[in-house]
C-alpha cells in the first residue's frame, strides 16, 4: 500500500540507515550505491555529511542530485526513497557531526566517537538534499 505524504515524511525522519545513490559518471558502471547516516526533518531538505574529496562528494557533485532509500523489515516491510537536487554543499562544523552523531549512536557513545571521527576522518562536507521524487510503500506483513 502506497505510503501517504506524512508516513513518507515521517518514516524518513527515523534514524535508519540510507543508501545513497548517485550515478557513478563512468560509462558502462552502475551507479554508486553506499549506505549513509542521514539527517530529515519533515517537511526539509536531507542532509548527508561526508569527506570532502570522496567518490560520494565528486559523484554528487557532478550528477547535481542523488538518493537515498530507508527501509525496514520488521514489523512490516516498509520502504521510501526520495530523490532531488544538491541545494546545497558547505563545509562541515563539528555541532553537525554531534548531531548527526547523536542520531544514531547511543547518548554515552557520541562524545567519544565524535572526538574520534573530527580528528581521523579528514575534511568532511555537509551535502543538502531537496526532496522532489518520492516512493513509499508499506507491503504489510508479509
Amino acid at each position: 500500500m502506497a505510503l501517504t505524504r506524512h508516513e513518507r515524511e515521517q518514516f524518513l525522519a527515523e534514524p535508519h540507515i540510507a543508501a545513497l545513490a548517485v550515478t557513478s559518471g563512468q560509462g558502462g558502471r552502475a551507479p554508486l550505491t553506499v549506505p549513509i547516516w542521514y539527517q530529515y526533518a519533515p517537511g526539509g531538505d536531507a542532509w548527508i555529511m561526508t569527506g570532502r574529496q570522496s567518490r560520494k562528494t565528486l559523484a554528487i557533485a557532478a550528477a547535481g542530485r542523488f538518493s537515498l532509500m530507508v527501509d525496514r523489515v520488521t514489523p512490516t516491510i516498509r520502504y521510501v526513497s526520495v530523490e532531488g537536487p544538491v541545494v546545497a554543499t558547505r563545509p562541515a562544523v563539528r555541532d553537525q557531526l554531534v548531531e548527526m552523531a547523536s542520531r544514531y549512536l547511543p547518548a554515552e557513545k557520541v562524545e567519544a566517537y565524535t572526538d574520534f571521527a573530527w580528528k581521523e576522518h579528514g575534511e568532511q562536507v555537509v551535502i543538502h538534499l531537496r526532496p522532489e521524487h518520492w516512493l513509499g510503500t508499506d507491503l504489510g506483513q508479509v
